[in-house]
């Protein structure tokens, strides 16, 4: 790949010699940078294509042609074209004027894709669909093809968990894609192989950009919502903002009341000195309460540069997870060996303090991006377990179990991205910083498992590169990262040399994309990492039960990942084939505790064989009348052997995974979402899903007072029909897992004011540690 890219820009480089190089930049109709507009040096007389490129997100463009007579065309979605003469090499500011037509609200029909491919992402538009209706974030999120979002985790089929930037600033709270609107977003690019700017732990990247804010003064958007699922969970937020001028002060206060269920049966087989069978019947209930406040500044000084600064607390006042009277029969060799019954609580207290500073402004042709990043947090889990067990021939027995699990993590963090115009094409460079402390305390009275006071400190310094150009038709991209990360794991006080490590690793980017006829091409390669997150690396141990333990692995290594992607989309056709290769996957194996008691098993996390996975998407998404259906088919096939109790075997079955949904716009400003899904059995790592699973949701929203306030009735699994059927293999021991499905519904009340958006532009550092925290 890296060869037929030096060979396409020798080439270039060959027959370009005596080409132009013509730049400038696209703004909206109050001179803001205008990103992702197309723009296009068409031949005169016969207007006839050229060359063409997208504005970056500064607004700027660069394009070079050997040709002596050209006419310049602008178009973005929204905005009405416009043609220029081109009669110098500095084309200046151009700015674009919203299109008459759409701000009509007349239906323009065309052949322009939902899903386009634009650079490096797959860009889905927002603005004037029917996403809009759509709810939450989360709501937007999971009706884009190939995406899943719940609670504020968002994984991207074929690469894996994505990071989450919300115009540029990393989301830093699962809760803020509950927290955004739908109807305030104007786009979603999903990058399916993250460039060297990103870390090269990051398997893919979701930016969302909202609309542009209108107005000044004060500002307000506030959300009440009801959902009932077992029991009732409310969620109340309030967002202000102000704006005057190029200050812009905005902040959210946001609660949610939690209550859950947990019910599922679970069969485990543990192959040790003898054959054991645990039959445990699990019923338990939650309820949490979780609080954020942010408080953001920010000024912008002119449309180059701006400066601000943003806090956030989040606290969890109350967790707590209650175990009723859990029955489990446990088997010998297939003879009953004991009953027993166990209930307790566990609770979950937490808080964190984040700030985050930024810079982002443009000398000349330079264009800086600089954030600095604080956070301070710790997470308690408390833990009082009661057993009552009878093995045959004995008395009743008790056993209490109390632990206490504390950590304590501070993070520093800073990060640079610099880029200006270069030979044609935009040159990227940056670096960044982190410090991470993270201090754990893990004490049982009883003694029955050793208590650990743990220390992990880690530096890491990174550095990238990053070049894109156009040759024509062809957009390349190609990047390196270099990153440093020195580890130093200490107990009790005392630094452990063989726990400790230091790593320099080099990781490659290649992007290379081509519009055949109207149909959109791109290829891309990624080089990658995956760091085990800091609670797999610790040497403390979690008690389960009496027969099961659960711990870390301070000898964990990173598992290396490489991907190789083809993306392509043909009016409202969207297909994606994604590759990947990881050596030494990150699995859960079980093993006997000790030699002493080898009754009981201990899970582990280890480093174990290599995988190879292929999946592939396709999305179809015509409109039809007021029916505006999507269907998106899902294809997974590992590669993957896996050490089971009956030797090693191979987890090769094909798991497939469906999607049908539809919308319909209907009379009195009434929008109904009717959507199917369903997945069937095969393997995924040392998982396979024994039996399929379907689930059919509805949503209507409808909305009032000029779409000021709207109202959003949800239902989910309204069949009971999503059950999760699986059994884990785990070397030693098979778990097979029955989860219980449960309908829920929704009622979402939302009354907006004159609600402007923050212009916050800070992207925020140091993001990989935090997430392994």
């Amino acid at each position: 790949m890296l060869r037929l890219l030096m060979n396409l820009c020798l080439l270039c480089g060959i027959c370009s010699v005596s080409a132009q190089t013509y730049s400038g930049k696209v703004t909206d109709e109050k001179n803001r940078p205008l990103p992702y507009a197309n723009v296009v040096l068409l031949s005169l007389p016969d207007s006839a294509f050229v060359t063409g490129t997208v504005s970056d997100e500064s607004g700027a463009f660069t394009l070079r042609s050997e040709k002596p007579k050209l006419l310049l065309r602008v178009s973005s979605i929204g905005y009405a074209t416009i043609y220029n003469k081109v009669e110098k090499q500095d084309l200046g500011t151009i700015q674009l004027l919203p299109d008459a037509q759409l701000l009509g609200e007349v239906v323009v029909k065309g052949d322009l894709p939902k899903v386009q491919l634009k650079g490096d992402a797959q860009v889905t538009n927002v603005t004037g669909t029917i996403l809009e209706k759509a709810g939450t974030g989360n709501d937007l999120l999971s009706k884009l093809p190939g995406v899943s979002a719940e609670e504020g985790t968002v994984n991207v089929f074929g690469s894996g968990t994505a990071e989450i930037y919300i115009n540029g600033r990393k989301m830093r709270n699962t809760s803020e894609l509950d927290q955004l609107s739908s109807d305030n977003v104007k786009r979603v690019e999903v990058v399916r192989n993250p460039g060297a700017r990103y870390d090269a732990t990051v398997k893919a990247v979701v930016r969302i950009y909202t609309k542009m804010a209108q107005g000044e003064g004060f500002g307000f958007n506030n959300r009440f919502a009801a959902k009932y699922q077992y029991d009732w969970t409310t969620v109340e937020q309030f967002n202000f903002n102000y704006r005057k001028g190029g200050f812009d002060l905005g902040g959210t206060l946001f609660g949610t009341d939690i209550n859950t269920e947990d019910n599922k049966r679970l069969v485990q087989h543990t192959f040790l000195d003898k054959v054991w069978r645990q039959e445990n019947d699990f019923h338990a209930v939650s309820h949490d309460q979780y609080a954020t406040a942010v408080l953001s500044l920010n000024y912008q000084f002119n449309e180059k540069h701006s400066l601000g600064a943003r806090y956030e607390f989040d606290r969890t006042p109350k967790s707590v997870y209650t175990i009723d009277p859990v029955y489990s029969r446990v088997f010998q060799d297939g003879a009953l060996y004991e009953e027993n019954t166990s209930r307790g609580t566990q609770r979950y207290p937490a808080a964190s303090h984040a700030l985050n500073v930024y810079y982002n402004g443009q000398l000349g042709d330079w264009n800086i991006d600089f954030n600095a990043d604080g956070l301070w947090s710790y997470t308690k889990s408390l833990q009082d377990v009661k057993e009552q067990y009878v093995t045959e021939g004995a008395p009743l027995q008790e056993q209490a179990i109390n632990t206490d699990n504390k950590n304590d993590n501070t993070l520093y963090a800073a990060k640079l991205v610099i880029s200006r115009p270069l030979g044609g094409g935009n040159f990227s460079f940056g670096g960044e910083y982190t410090y991470t402390d993270r201090v754990t305390d893990y004490v049982n009275a009883q003694g029955v498992l050793e208590d650990v006071h743990s220390n992990i400190r880690e530096n890491a310094v990174s550095a990238f590169a990053e070049y894109a150009r156009s040759f024509g038709n062809l957009q390349a991209q190609a990047g390196v990262r270099y990153e440093h990360l020195a580890s130093n794991y200490y107990e009790g006080g005392v630094r452990i040399g063989e726990q400790s490590r230091t790593y320099d690793n080099v990781f490659p980017t290649v992007s290379l994309a081509l519009p055949v006829g109207k149909t959109q091409l791109s290829i891309n390669y990624t080089g990658g990492i995956e760091r085990p997150a800091y609670g797999l690396l610790r040497s403390d141990i979690h008690y389960v039960n009496r027969y099961t333990y659960e711990g870390g692995n301070p000898l964990l290594q990173p598992s290396f990942i490489n991907r190789l992607s083809l993306d392509a989309s043909y009016k409202w056709v969207y297909f994606n084939a994604a590759y990947t290769h990881t050596k030494d996957v990150l699995i859960q194996i079980s093993e006997a505790y000790s030699d002493d008691n080898p009754s009981v098993s201990m899970f582990v996390p280890v480093n174990k064989f290599d995988s190879d996975k292929l999946y592939a998407t396709l999305s179809l998404s015509p409109t039809i009348g007021i029916w505006s259906p999507r269907l998106t088919l899902m294809l997974l096939q590992q590669w993957y052997k896996v050490d089971t109790p009956d030797g090693l075997k191979n987890f090769n079955n094909p798991m497939g995974n469906f999607s049908w949904n539809n919308h319909f716009r209907l009379p009195w400003g009434i929008g109904l979402d009717v959507d199917l899904s369903a997945v069937t059995a095969g393997s995924q790592d040392n998982w396979q899903q024994t039996e399929a699973g379907w689930s059919a949701d509805f949503s209507i929203l409808k909305t009032f007072l000029n779409e000021r306030l709207s109202l959003q009735l949800q239902g989910t699994d309204l069949f009971n029909s999503s059950q999760a059927r699986a059994m884990q293999y785990n070397s030693k021991r098979t778990t097979m897992l029955d989860q219980e499905a449960r309908r829920s519904f929704r009622l979402t009340l939302r009354y907006k004011f004159n609600a402007t958006k923050s212009k916050y532009k800070g992207t925020g550092a140091g993001q990989e540690q935090r997430s392994r925290m």
